[in-house]
């Protein structure tokens, strides 16, 4: 009856990141610690499982000799996104 929901998004940073990333298709690092009212190492710990499940890129550059992190949703997070939502609304549906 119910589905399992994915280990990796069920954290709700990595959920809120995620939702994010989809929205915009690539975010800075400092924009989405903003948005998600995170700190950065807490962050930067669930950037790097994300990356590591294959559901974001990030992409590491300077900008104006600052480092600057490009994180971008790839196509396994936007499918594995898209099955969470859809396993989720499992539980919201009761069936008689």
């Amino acid at each position: 009856m119910f589905k399992d929901l994915d280990p990796i998004l069920h954290s709700q940073l990595r959920l809120a990141v995620i939702s994010l990333l989809i929205s915009v298709k690539e975010a800075e690092f400092t924009f989405i610690r903003e948005k998600t009212n995170s700190t950065a190492g807490n962050l930067s710990v669930q950037i790097n499982k994300l990356k590591d499940a294959g559901y974001i890129e990030v992409l590491k550059q300077f900008k104006d000799n600052y480092p600057q992190t490009i994180c971008k949703v790839t196509p396994a997070g936007i499918k594995a996104f898209e099955l969470y939502v859809k396993n989720l609304q499992s539980y919201l549906t009761i069936k008689k």
